[in-house]
């Protein structure tokens, strides 16, 4: 670790002396960096930390206000992400630090641990009040998804899919990775003319109009979102298809009737792990014997699985409240537990995710006067960049991912063709 106290340029803050030894924590516990040097600089002085491979340019981190390492000291990473929503300091490269971070997450793990975390204990109280029941579920999803319809399509893809999409090729738009994604959810459902479909977690009706229009299928698709319900029936209504979706503004669990195909498309993350088995349970009851289901679920890694669940991140407090990330463990365990439904076909593609996240961010951040024009304030603004950034290196470096995992009922007699039409099990390269 090497300081100079050249600070002329520098943002200047008064630092008292505990600032001064939680800045000098802080800069202890990021000194084992290795393979890209950060540069840090504030009122006291510039520090470059870790140790980087010949030609790596170093990370600029600049703090503004020493405000910065009392919020770590209380809160670790969630204090980090408040601080950079408060514009206490800016990064030159924030999907790359993630990056730098996430290589180090033994690191993290124990400045998360201990004294990093003084507030830990009450991050965990306030997440545990944030449960989903039918009600609760109604308020969490109503915090994220109905900040507007407008909001979310100044950097979504016209189809309004908030969900990975699935790249081939290098120069592939965002639209055409979508619709393939949709594509191959079709494919591997094999979805055909008067196909019932029951679909958990309507969006705003993409995958519905994309279904019934290009398939023949009717489908059924509910929400609970009040923003994307109304969205969606105008969209069903503007497409001509009343007649083949049915929006419903209703939960999962209050579901009922049979289909012949299940599509959930990263909606599992918003239930809340203390509901997997129902979620389960109610996915199982909903089809004919000879019915499939898709899943789509964003995935962390099995062996972080359990302490990722009994802690609280910057998603959990400040994006998506009441949601979790399981582990391709955990959903198996679940389905097991809960249903007889076998496994046909799991297939990553978390890369492509990382290039969704991208685009997401690229258009957020080109927009920002309309997103300014809806009444959002600069605190916003900094929160979704740090979201979007902080969820793209996380995909970039494998420490999550995203999977479609295909059911089928037991007995199913096409089994054997299903998964050769579905293609064979792959994880992406």
């Amino acid at each position: 670790m090497n300081e100079r106290a050249d600070t002329a340029a520098l943002p200047r803050a008064s630092y008292s002396g505990l600032d001064r030894v939680l800045r000098a924590r802080v800069l202890a516990q990021l000194s084992g960096l290795r393979g890209q040097p950060l540069r840090l600089a504030d009122a006291v002085g510039e520090v470059v930390l870790g140790e980087g491979v010949a030609g790596a340019m170093p990370l600029e981190v600049t703090v503004h206000d020493p405000g910065f390492y009392r919020a770590i000291a209380r809160n670790g990473s969630v204090g980090a992400a408040e601080a950079y929503m408060d514009g206490l300091w800016d990064c030159s490269d924030l999907v790359g630090l993630v990056r730098l971070l996430v290589r180090h997450r033994d690191l993290l793990d124990r400045m998360e641990s201990g004294t990093a975390r003084l507030g830990g204990g009450v991050l965990r109280a306030l997440h545990a009040l944030r449960r989903n029941t039918r009600a609760g579920a109604r308020r969490n999803i109503a915090a994220h998804y109905d900040l507007g319809n407008e909001f979310f399509a100044l950097f979504l893809s016209p189809d309004l899919m908030y969900s990975s999409a699935l790249f081939t090729d290098a120069d592939d738009t965002l639209e055409a990775a979508s619709t393939r994604k949709l594509e191959a959810i079709c494919r591997k459902l094999r979805l055909q003319p008067g196909d019932r479909v029951v679909e958990i977690g309507s969006g705003w009706g993409g995958f519905a109009v994309h279904a019934a229009a290009r398939h023949g299928c009717h489908v059924t698709t509910t929400t609970i979102s009040r923003e994307q319900h109304a969205l969606a029936c105008q969209r069903v209504a503007q497409a001509g298809l009343q007649d083949r979706v049915s929006v419903l503004l209703e939960d999962y669990r209050d579901l009922r009737g049979q289909y012949d195909k299940l599509v959930s498309i990263e909606m599992v993350e918003a239930i809340g792990a203390p509901y997997l088995d129902t979620y389960f349970e109610r996915v199982a009851g909903l089809l004919k014997p000879d019915g499939l289901a898709l899943l789509q679920a964003i995935t962390i890694e099995d062996h972080r699985y359990e302490r990722a669940l009994h802690s609280v991140d910057f998603i959990k407090r400040h994006v998506f409240p009441g949601s979790f990330i399981p582990s391709i463990n955990a959903l198996l365990a679940a389905k097991t537990r809960s249903c007889d439904l076998a496994l046909l076909q799991l297939e990553d593609f978390g890369a492509s995710y990382a290039r969704t996240l991208q685009a997401w961010r690229e258009r957020f951040m080109a927009n920002l006067p309309a997103v300014r024009a809806q009444s959002f304030d600069a605190r916003f603004v900094r929160l979704w960049e740090f979201y979007l950034a902080y969820c793209e290196g996380g995909f970039r470096e494998r420490a999550i991912g995203v999977a479609h995992l295909l059911f089928a009922r037991p007995g199913q007699r096409e089994a054997g063709q299903l998964l050769d039409a579905a293609g064979p099990r792959s994880i992406e390269a």
